[in-house]
Parts: C-alpha cells; sequence; structure tokens
C-alpha cells in the first residue's frame, strides 16, 4: 500500500507492507490505552497515518466504535463529542490550537472525552488545554509514517513526545531499543564522526538528530523507503554505531533529559544562524504565538543581500492591526535572546499547511523578502528606535547599502 508523507515540499509516495501497517496499529491501539469500550473520533484524512491507521485501528483490530468525520471543525468539535458519547479522540498540528482560541460552548464541559492522542501539542498550549477541556490523558507520540523512530508518551508529561531509557553499555541499547540521538552540524546538518569514522552520540542536554536502526524483517524497524530511490537513499545513514551498519534519518532535532524523556526541537535544516548564532524555528514560533495571545505562527530565516546567515522572519495568521505589536516585543524580550527575535513580520490571512494540519514553510523561505512577489503585509522591526515600520523598497536599499544596522 502507499501513503504520503512530507510538510517540506510535495507529497512523497510512501511504501507500506501488510505486515507493517498491522504492527503500527496494534502497537499504537496498545500504547494509546484504548479498548473495546472506547468510541473514537477520527477527523484527519485516512490517506495519512494518522487517520488511515492510528485513529481507525482499534475499529479495524478490535471492534472499537469509530465515528468518522470527513473533516475537522473546530466550531464542530464538543459538540459531536458529546453528541457521539466520545471518549478518545485524536490530535494533530495545529487542532489544540484552534480549539484553544474558539469561543467556549457548554460542549466543552460536558463531553465524555478521557484521552486524546497524536502529536504536535506545543508545550505552551499543553497545560491550559487539558485544564479548559478537563483532558484526564494525553497521548503524545513522535514518528512518521514511513520511519523507524516512533515514541510514546503516555505519563501527561508536559512537552516530552516520547521515552527511549538512558542505558549502557551499547550493545544493550543496540538489542533493546536502537534509537539514538547523534551530533549533526547545524550548518550542513551532517553528521559529526568521531576519528574512527563513527556518528556521536548525544548526551543527555544536547540536542541532535534522532535516528533509527533498520534492522532487516522486523516490520517497525525496517525502513521500506519511498517510491523514488533518491528520496530513499537520502534517509539512510551508515556507519553510525559500527562500520557497515544503516540507520533511518528521521530530519528532527530533538533534546533527551538525564530521565529519559525526549523533547522535539527543530526540524533538521529549519534551524538557521543568525549573527554567528543557532536560531530554532520552533523555539521562534512558540514565544512569538505566546506573546501574540496564540496566534497561529509560522517562522524562519530570510536571506538578506550581503548578510551572513538568515534574518529572523515570522509569517503571523491575521491583520497587524489585530494585535498589540509594541507589547509583543516586550514579551519576546523576556523569552528569547536578542539574535532569536524576528525582524521581519508577515501577515497573512492563511496559513499553508498539509492535509493533517501541519505548517508548511518551503513557499515563505523562497520569498523572504521580495517584496515584489508578496501581496502580505510585511513589518520591519526597527530595534534600535523599538518601534515597527512597514517594509518597502526603501527600507530594503537601507538595509542593503547599511544606512539601516541590522
Amino acid at each position: 500500500m502507499t501513503q504520503f508523507s512530507g510538510t517540506t515540499g510535495l507529497p512523497k509516495a510512501v511504501i507500506i507492507k501488510h505486515l507493517r501497517q498491522l504492527y503500527v496499529m496494534e502497537a499504537a491501539n496498545n500504547a494509546i490505552g484504548l479498548t473495546s469500550d472506547d468510541i473514537v473520533y477520527s477527523h484527519l484524512p485516512l490517506y495519512h497515518s494518522s487517520g488511515g491507521q492510528i485513529a481507525t485501528a482499534g475499529a479495524i483490530l478490535y471492534g472499537t466504535s469509530t465515528f468518522i468525520k470527513k473533516k475537522f471543525s473546530a466550531s464542530a468539535f464538543w459538540k459531536d463529542c458529546v453528541k457521539y458519547n466520545i471518549t478518545a479522540t485524536q490530535y494533530i498540528g495545529e487542532i489544540c490550537r484552534y480549539l484553544l482560541v474558539s469561543p467556549s460552548c457548554p460542549e466543552e464541559k460536558q463531553h465524555k472525552v478521557r484521552r486524546m492522542f497524536g502529536n504536535g501539542l506545543r508545550p505552551t498550549v499543553w497545560k491550559e488545554f487539558v485544564t479548559r477541556f478537563n483532558i484526564k490523558g494525553i497521548s503524545e507520540f513522535y514518528g512518521s509514517t514511513e520511519g523507524n523512530t516512533s515514541i510514546f508518551n503516555n505519563e501527561n508529561r508536559v512537552g516530552a513526545v516520547g521515552f527511549v531509557f538512558v542505558i549502557e553499555p551499547v550493545w544493550l541499547q543496540e538489542l533493546l531499543l536502537p534509537l539514538r540521538l547523534i551530533k549533526v552540524d547545524p550548518d550542513t546538518g551532517d553528521p559529526i564522526r568521531d576519528t574512527n569514522g563513527l556518528c556521536i552520540k548525544c548526551i543527555p542536554g544536547e540536542d541532535g538528530e534522532f535516528v533509527g536502526k533498520i534492522v532487516k524483517g522486523d516490520p517497525l524497524k525496517e525502513f521500506n523507503g519511498y517510491k523514488s530511490a533518491i528520496d530513499t537513499n537520502k534517509k539512510i545513514l551508515l556507519d553510525v554505531v559500527k562500520l557497515g551498519d544503516r540507520y533511518f534519518r528521521s530530519g528532527d532535532i530533538l533534546i533527551q533529559d538525564e530521565f529519559g524523556w525526549m523533547y522535539f526541537k527543530d526540524r533538521a535544516g529549519d534551524t538557521f544562524r543568525w549573527k554567528g548564532e543557532n536560531v530554532s524555528t520552533a523555539e521562534v514560533e512558540v514565544a512569538v504565538s505566546k506573546a501574540l495571545d496564540g496566534a497561529g505562527t509560522v517562522a524562519y530565516g530570510a536571506q538578506l543581500p550581503g548578510f551572513e546567515g538568515r534574518a529572523g522572519m515570522v509569517c503571523i495568521q491575521g491583520n497587524s492591526e489585530d494585535y498589540e505589536l509594541e507589547q509583543a516585543i516586550v514579551k519576546l524580550s523576556n523569552q528569547l535572546p536578542g539574535y532569536a527575535i524576528p525582524l521581519f513580520y508577515r501577515f497573512s490571512t492563511s496559513l499553508d499547511m498539509t492535509g493533517t494540519y501541519k505548517l508548511k514553510k518551503t513557499k515563505l523561505q523562497e520569498e523572504g523578502v521580495d517584496i515584489s512577489r508578496i501581496e502580505d503585509n510585511i513589518l520591519f522591526l526597527d530595534s534600535k528606535n523599538n518601534k515597527f515600520l512597514t517594509l518597502d523598497q526603501t527600507i530594503i536599499d537601507d538595509i542593503n547599502n547599511g544606512a539601516i544596522r541590522l
């Protein structure tokens, strides 16, 4: 069977064998803790693993009742949950934020939902979300349709995407759970290797790319690849723990604490350098969204002629008049180092998303600050005078010739 994956470009066709499909569905259902008494609410596309594998697993394998909604609706969500006696439901990407910024309704307190499961619940949203909607259990998981690096957080650990125990010796880790974080060059994304040519494992507190050992014949650890051989080879990393081994590259940067909990930090390649420092777009998105009371945000680096690195830029859903921007900058200065505070603020009526509500940024990165290609309003943060200016060609010219210092 073929499913689709990808948020940074066109979707890639993924090869999913039937045995893997069954194993993933079985593992997901057990990890979430669903029973035949549950009634599951599924509102994501069935062509994606979140809808076609995870949310419908119980119905296919155990006869769990499942209500399938054609399309997610924030205004109808809690009403549906009450109407159909929903006890468990999924989320992904921006859905939790959409629900949190929606007007209150009586049904949000009357539902019987005991567990929500998915990925992408931002740490800044987590506590407020479960408190407002009285959700007892959150099952946040990390993984991809085609990958072998799936992990779960079933203990309501705020912000954690899963757990990988910290264990030595290496051979035991490889036998029980061959997942690890490896050090990568922040500029190129290439793995950093030791004198023996092997990858260097991150210690707790160090961020790195999450990789999983490819074990041929194991449905959960195998990597069957994409329809495109070129795309497949890009995701395979050789010589990680020992010469000749093969690992799947998740393309994601995570960080692990001393207890083994994993936290998502950024997509590899989304981190950019500015003023000699690495800036995490995920960290910026969270900070700006929080400063603007839950606004939808996409952060990225914009290239400027003659400047090393990329300047911080953020696309915000809505109009600039909708927000108290000067107050937001005060909040940002308390949350982010100076080099990470965006210089450019683009406002758009809608944010480009995948079918499963994951934000896309490829087009935004390509357009940068090229106002000849952009109809949206863009503001420039004059940090010297702490005020916003509408970006025009004069400001761009002054930046390029040094009249405006960044």
